[in-house]
């Protein structure tokens, strides 16, 4: 809180007490992760991230029905074809949600928000429960929309040393995108990560999965942007890695300068 907040705190208690309210539901509004948040209704943000979610991973999982089926068997050709929807959507989903949920999307930025202490951890866990359940509905979503069954699985084996560190460099860079984007211009936040997600998925072994909810999602698809259930964990414990190195290495690399 600046000077100028508290000395009007110590003339209107009220308004520290209502502030220390806040914080203890919603989280610290000057965070990275909570900066431009005007909406405190907990059922409005976690219906925007829920949305989000959805139509996040039926982009993801449906761009890349579509762009295998058009690529006529040319790998790259569907590989660009799925991940410019991807960063496109993700400049408009940051964009409009952001205010209203924080447009987390991601479990591993969530958890950061928690160690930050700028979300509480109550809150942080329906995060994650949407985060799960809405990449499980936008995964099926696309499967309806492309006349695919709706329960299957991925038959894609996506394993090994290689696109363990690549899920690991993936999600550090992500995570310090983030930090480093909202540090000097926060206005180019929803650009810079879809951005880097765009080169991400070319200059990694993996793909840049990223996301350990998506990469449960992604599962459950047996199409071009599937992974074998099998190697989820080991996925999910790299990026959960690479995301915790980059938020450390961020306080440190970003810390504001002394007075």
């Amino acid at each position: 809180m600046g000077k100028a907040y508290r000395k009007v705190a110590r003339n209107r208690p009220e308004i520290l007490i209502n502030s220390l309210n806040y914080l203890k539901i919603y989280g610290n509004p000057y965070s990275v992760f909570n900066r431009g948040v005007t909406v405190t209704h907990l059922s409005r943000r976690l219906a925007a991230e829920a949305i989000g979610v959805v139509i996040l991973l039926a982009t993801v999982v449906g761009s890349g029905i579509m762009a295998q089926r058009l690529a006529g068997g040319n790998a790259a050709v569907a590989l660009f074809g799925n991940t410019v929807p991807i960063c496109a959507m993700l400049v408009v989903l940051i964009t409009m949600l952001r205010p209203i949920s924080g447009a987390h999307f991601n479990p591993i930025v969530t958890l950061i928000a928690v160690l930050d202490r700028t979300m509480p951890a109550k809150v942080a866990v329906l995060y994650v429960m949407v985060q799960v359940a809405g990449s499980i509905l936008g995964t099926w979503l696309a499967h309806l929309m492309f006349g695919l069954s709706l329960f299957e699985t991925s038959h894609t084996v996506r394993t090994g040393w290689a696109q363990w560190l690549s899920e690991a460099v993936a999600s550090f860079w992500l995570i310090f995108t983030i930090f480093a984007a909202h540090r000097a211009d926060k206005r180019f936040v929803p650009v810079a990560v879809a951005l880097y997600v765009l080169a991400a998925c070319w200059f990694t072994g993996s793909a840049a999965f990223l996301n350990p909810a998506a990469t449960l999602a992604r599962s459950l698809s047996d199409s071009f942007t599937g992974i074998r259930p099998a190697d989820v964990p080991m996925f999910a414990v790299a990026q959960l890695a690479g995301g915790l190195i980059a938020w450390r290495f961020s306080l440190w690399l970003l810390k504001p300068a002394e007075a």
